[in-house]
């Protein structure tokens, strides 16, 4: 095989599996009592591939690569705020309840480094996003 023909090969089989190493989508099952979970994925984009701004729900924080997701695991009974920033900021705000949220995270153009967002985005949509990343590993 020529040397051309083997990049090729090589990069066809990289953009196909997972960006991120770890496993690929699972759910979290079961849900504690009381508790909701806040699925974070960002899809496979090589536009803004070098930064993963660290994504903040509740209590807890997860640094996001292309191709990951993170579920965070929050208590279902006070409102939570999910948060990322660079040189700008992006908030959503839940009011809580025993539900399953989604957020694509993407990264848009910045003046010196790329603008994270959130998303929410509905179960149906979400689920056939998400199915092609990994879960982020700490």
């Amino acid at each position: 095989m020529n040397p051309r023909a083997a990049v090729l090969v090589l990069l066809a089989a990289a953009a196909l599996g997972c960006a991120a190493r770890g496993r690929p989508f699972e759910e979290v099952k079961p849900v504690p009592p009381r508790h909701s979970v806040i699925y974070v994925y960002r899809p496979y984009s090589f536009f803004g591939s070098a930064i993963a701004p660290t994504v903040r729900c509740g209590g807890q924080s997860a640094a996001i690569r292309p191709g990951a997701y993170h579920a965070f695991v929050v208590p279902a009974d006070k409102p939570i705020s999910c948060y990322v920033e660079t040189e700008t900021a992006d908030a959503v705000d839940f009011d809580g309840g025993p539900e399953i949220q989604y957020l694509r995270e993407r990264i848009g153009l910045g003046l010196i480094v790329g603008r994270p967002q959130l998303n929410p985005i509905d179960a149906d949509q979400a689920q056939s996003e998400i199915q092609s990343c990994c879960v982020e590993q700490p």
